[in-house]
């Protein structure tokens, strides 16, 4: 700890507890988990003969007593921990300063336990949460790591297909050269010819069972309707936003124009950036669901594991932050096929998108484990759609999404083009089930759209799909 003077360090005692300062009356054991905690989080300095109302009371320390106190620091933790120890004299009374920097190599454990400090206090380690600091601080990604037992032959080579003509269709990154598997290869999605986890999250053909459970409440204990859904992340993400979509209600904008304006409820931006935001960023070892909740006035999305890489709730509602992925190589699948545009900006878009609804909060919290979000109509303000809206509100409307691009609902044969030029190479069911829409509509707009020579069907009937004409 740099020298300070007794008036600097009473100001800092006169500050209070926080991130990275605790009080002790004593040195015992919970000083030196306090020391764990801030060697786990961004470092922190424990000052004893302090009481946790900020009074300086004073400790007895002999010639002896830095050094013993020094010597259970370091046996008692794992890796051990060599924290500075300086003596002050306050007022004629004793303050000893511990000060530790963050370890390089998490976790840091202390009697078989590990801590990490939250605000004010100390927080013990869940398994998962463990994993991912030791993960974090190798900067490496669960993801990342083979899949026992996992082959090749577990991959659906229709999503790679699909998968590399949106990454080459973004722009991103190009991989029109290469074949499938050098294809994955070259992205680590297979290493040493066998499928890492994200491979499985993203083109297993036969689904993890990590699933997305989305109801429609009238009441906390009234369901009007409920799914789940089990698919690999790119499907998942659509069909869930389908059916999000169609329990939403909507109302039509006039301004002098001859086309009619649609305004859903909530906009429909922010909610799949908070979708995204919980596929993308889950942590994949707790076994929970993501949990999506719809009522009249609200919709909350809940996604398994706190926030990764030491990021606070306030860190993101200040925008103060350096994006940490635990999903390396999922976030880099979406990133690289324009799903999200760039790390660590979801809640900016978020929060740039409710601009335009005025009438919503939104909010963000630690629960359960988890990160929820919740995108409430205030107080007063109908769950339909308010301030200057005519035209009458719809009991909720049926689409999906496009492709991810627009997220704007396909109604009609122009949006189905536009989902075509988004993931060429889709078949007449693979787009029926893309946006929600029956077998024999989907087919109808397909008619029209290759009477008017604006898409053809590419390959053979059963492996084929829709292209956008001379693309």
């Amino acid at each position: 700890m740099p020298v300070v003077t007794p008036v600097e360090l009473l100001e800092r005692i006169g500050a209070g507890e926080s991130q990275t300062l605790e009080f002790k009356a004593s040195f015992d054991k919970t000083s030196i988990e306090t020391l764990v905690a801030f060697a786990n989080t961004q470092g922190g300095t424990v000052l004893v003969g302090v009481s946790n109302a900020a009074i300086v009371q004073g400790v007895t320390v002999g010639k002896e007593t830095l050094n013993e106190w020094l010597g259970q620091i370091k046996s008692a933790t794992s890796p051990s921990l060599v924290p500075e120890l300086v003596a002050h004299r306050i007022n004629g009374k004793i303050v000893v300063s511990i000060q530790v920097a963050e370890f390089p190599v998490k976790p840091v454990s202390t009697r078989g336990r590990y801590y990490k400090r939250i605000a004010s206090s100390n927080h013990a380690l869940a398994l998962n949460e463990i994993a991912d600091l030791y993960l974090q601080s190798l900067q490496i990604s669960w993801d990342a790591h083979a899949a026992p037992q996992a082959s090749l032959a577990d991959l659906a080579p229709n999503k790679i297909e699909r998968f590399i003509q949106r990454v080459n269709a973004s722009g991103r990154f190009a991989l029109s050269d290469s074949t499938p598997q050098a294809a994955l290869e070259k992205l680590n999605y297979i290493v040493q010819g066998q499928p890492t986890w994200a491979a499985m999250l993203l083109f297993a053909t036969e689904p993890l069972r990590h699933h997305i459970h989305i109801g429609r409440f009238k009441t906390p204990s009234t369901i009007i309707d409920d799914r789940q859904f089990t698919d690999t992340l790119f499907e998942v993400v659509e069909q869930a936003m389908t059916f999000i979509v169609s329990h939403i209600s909507v109302a039509f904008e006039f301004d002098g124009s001859i086309q009619r304006k649609e305004r859903f409820a909530y906009p429909l931006p922010a909610l799949r950036e908070a979708l995204l935001n919980a596929v993308v960023h889950r942590s994949y070892t707790n076994p929970s669901d993501i949990q999506i909740k719809i009522f009249d006035d609200k919709i909350t999305i809940f996604s398994p594991g706190t926030f990764y890489g030491g990021i606070s709730i306030a860190d993101i509602q200040g925008d103060n932050y350096r994006s940490s992925l635990r999903n390396k190589l999922v976030a880099e699948g979406f990133y690289l096929t324009s799903a999200i545009e760039k790390y660590g900006s979801g809640f900016i878009r978020i929060r740039k998108a409710l601009q335009e609804y005025p009438e919503i909060d939104f909010g963000i919290k630690e629960f359960a484990g988890g990160v929820m979000v919740t995108f409430a109509h205030r107080e007063g303000v109908s769950g339909g759609v308010s301030g200057g809206v005519s035209g009458g509100v719809s009991g909720g409307v049926s689409g999906g999404v496009s492709g991810g691009v627009s997220g704007g609902v396909i109604l009609d044969a122009e949006g189905l083009l536009k989902l075509i030029h988004s993931q060429p190479g889709l078949k007449t069911a693979e787009l029926a089930n893309q946006i929600g829409k029956p077998l024999r509509t989907v087919e109808r707009w397909l008619r029209q759209l290759k009477d008017s020579q604006r898409i053809e069907f590419r390959g053979a009937p059963k492996t084929g799909g829709y292209y956008p004409k001379n693309s």
